[in-house]
């Protein structure tokens, strides 16, 4: 018999270390390709509205509502030049009138309601909580509560028509949320700091004009853009306050552009809603990076 020979066992092939990466890598590709798919289409569904409102600045009143397409059938140009003296005054006016009202409010929203903060925050008084509670309950009243009272005492001041009933109630920290914005971010200041400052003499408001209020700049950043939007574009109050011509802010100025006896200038009226969102555009391009920066520290700490 002839001798069998044993067999050696075949060895495993070898693996490729680099395979399982590049299906993870693959995995992350796909993975991105989708996100950035989805995204990309939110972006286009939101800029949508603003890229149709400056596509039908350009067009004739005739093709705005009958061509929903972006690009203009015929280009007409002389909306905004129509626009900027078509309502009796100088569009110039209502942007004049509008920062004035706007720059006035962020000046007392950031006064008052960062003193309003630093009290909360570092003061202990008599009732402390209950103020607290009190001023975190108005962030649930609705602005159309306190409408008629507020025109009432307005009235009896001789403030109609004019510009001191949209900016004077700002310098006595009438928004809660900034207020509260800012205690919690001053709360994330340590005391130290204060004992020390105290140590060396220095009273509560050197202490709050010397440490607190620099280094709560992102909180005071966030407070000046959100103030300087919500104020611009503010329509009922404005509205409510201001009756003439020549006090009218950018959104009411808007409103003179249509009329329903005579027709409305739909292209004039695109084409400054588009030179309007020019103020707000830049403040926000200036300071998106310290916006994100303010509301990431704010908040968040106890």
């Amino acid at each position: 018999m002839s001798a069998i020979t044993p067999t050696r066992p075949s060895k495993p092939a070898p693996r490729n270390p680099k395979q399982p990466l590049r299906k993870l890598r693959s995995a992350t590709g796909s993975r991105r390709v989708f996100l950035h798919t989805v995204l990309i289409g939110v972006a286009i569904v939101m800029l949508y509205p603003l890229l149709w409102m400056l596509s039908s600045s350009l067009k004739p009143d005739t093709e705005i509502f009958t061509q929903p397409g972006l690009v203009p059938g015929s280009l007409r140009p002389e909306n905004y030049s129509e626009g900027w003296s078509g309502s009796g005054n100088s569009f110039s006016l209502y942007i004049t009138n509008s920062l004035i009202v706007t720059i006035g409010a962020v000046i007392g929203n950031v006064i008052s309601c960062s003193l309003a903060a630093y009290a909360f925050a570092r003061f202990e008084f008599r009732g402390k909580k209950i103020w607290f509670g009190l001023m975190l309950g108005t962030l649930m009243l609705p602005t159309q509560a306190v409408l008629i009272p507020q025109y009432t005492i307005f009235y009896n001041l001789t403030w109609i028509n004019t510009f001191l009933p949209l900016i004077v109630p700002k310098f006595l920290a009438v928004d809660a949320f900034f207020i509260f914005l800012m205690v919690q971010f001053i709360r994330s200041i340590p005391r130290e700091l204060d004992q020390a400052a105290m140590m060396d003499g220095a009273n509560p408001f050197q202490i709050y004009w010397k440490i607190i209020l620099p280094l709560m700049k992102p909180a005071l950043i966030t407070t000046t853009i959100f103030t300087f939007i919500w104020t611009y574009d503010d329509f009922l109050h404005q509205l409510v306050y201001l009756q003439q011509n020549d006090k009218f802010t950018v959104p009411l100025g808007l409103t003179l552009f249509l009329d329903q006896t005579s027709g409305s200038s739909y292209g004039a009226m695109f084409a400054m809603s588009t030179l309007a969102l020019l103020p707000t555009l830049i403040c926000f391009l200036i300071f998106q990076k310290r916006l994100v920066e303010g509301l990431a520290t704010s908040g968040m700490k106890g």
